[in-house]
């Protein structure tokens, strides 16, 4: 199964971003994009930024990721 993950882009240099994820930090390509600026949340799918996601949007699914996960009988 794949996930797409909302993040959020702290530094951008042309087509190469480093994006945060719940305070993690990534490198991320968003080439797929047709624009992009630091502070914009996206959409992030196998290290490419598929999609511009609206800030409340994105918090909200963060909050059910997180939900989920501590859902999660194995942690």
């Amino acid at each position: 199964m794949c996930l797409a993950i909302p993040a959020q882009i702290l530094t951008l240099e042309e087509t190469r971003a480093v994006v945060s994820i719940g305070g993690v930090t990534r490198e991320a390509s968003v080439m797929l994009l047709d624009s992009a600026a630091v502070g914009d949340w996206v959409l992030l799918h196998a290290g490419f930024a598929i999609e511009k996601l609206d800030p409340d949007e994105a918090e909200k699914t963060l909050a059910l990721i997180r939900e989920m996960a501590d859902a999660d009988p194995a942690r």
